[in-house]
């Protein structure tokens, strides 16, 4: 989900104020001329899956009540080089300053959603399901995190506060993996769950002792996931297994076929390039 524009609307309105600064000298330059209203459209130049047109909506709305963005595809649809995805009508002020802010943001969004496709595709007819991570760009990651879930991918957590991950370093400040659970279930709130990093069978010994509620292999070989998920399994059947670490798309199909039912990387966000689009005026 997209945030609600009363959080939405400040992040834009300092993205704004970023580009225009001052103001758009050359826009303002014009005088009349760019008060009269104008009509733009936006087109793809590169093939790949869009993401965040009702973001760019927001950012013209801000400007000018007036203008409007009216999408042609909805986000999540695969559009081909040279398609039209968007209509824009407004003062001529309004789309120019609006435009490259509304542009990256959705090229970004887009770029993406077209990667995490790739991931979701490349697993497909597997149960293993694909899972972004919190590392994202600071100021973006629910717009990054939206764009995830509009490639395929499911959301992990999205900060600090919506679940428990214990790992390595909480487990170093412990002492061991029992104690750091022990502590922390004191503390947290009901429902939270937890989560412990295993990056060796040993480790996976010790979350199964202290009954986590989701176990992470950790930069594993394939076989030996395979041994952790068989012990896991006939152990308590109910605990959700996790692999991470190292996930790209040559990688991703064997991890996927030891039977994990998550699989977490951040390469969707951190190695997408952003799809090219343009604007033009009518």
């Amino acid at each position: 989900m997209l945030p609600p524009n009363i959080v939405l609307d400040d992040l834009i309105v300092n993205w704004l104020q970023e580009d225009i600064g001052r103001g758009d000298q050359t826009t303002m330059g014009l005088g009349a001329i760019a008060q009269h209203s104008r009509k733009a459209v936006w087109l793809t130049k590169a093939g790949g899956i869009v993401a965040g047109l009702p973001v760019a909506q927001r950012v013209f709305t801000l400007l000018d009540n007036t203008a409007q963005l009216v999408p042609l595809v909805t986000d999540g649809t695969f559009c081909e080089p040279g398609t039209a995805i968007a209509e824009i009508k407004g003062p001529l002020a309004a789309l120019l300053m609006g435009e490259r802010v509304a542009l990256n943001l959705t090229m970004r969004l887009s770029g993406i959603a077209t990667l995490t496709r790739q991931y979701v595709d490349t697993i497909a007819d597997m149960p293993a399901q694909l899972v972004d991570t919190r590392k994202t760009t600071p100021g973006l990651r629910s717009l990054e995190k939206y764009a995830t879930r509009i490639g395929g991918a499911i959301n992990h957590r999205f900060g600090l506060d919506d679940g428990v991950m214990i790992k390595d370093n909480h487990i170093a400040a412990a002492g061991s993996i029992q104690a750091a659970v022990n502590q922390i279930r004191q503390h947290i709130p009901y429902p939270l769950t937890i989560e412990v990093e295993a990056e060796s069978l040993e480790m996976v010994e010790a979350a199964l002792a202290a009954q986590v509620d989701i176990i992470m292999l950790d930069n594993m070989l394939p076989t030996q996931m395979r041994q952790a998920i068989s012990r896991i399994r006939q152990t308590y059947a109910h605990i959700k297994i996790e692999a991470s670490g190292n996930i790209t798309l040559d990688t991703l199909r064997g991890v996927a076929e030891t039977g994990v039912d998550y699989i977490s990387t951040s390469a969707p966000i951190t190695r997408s390039p952003w799809l090219d689009l343009s604007m033009r005026i009518v």
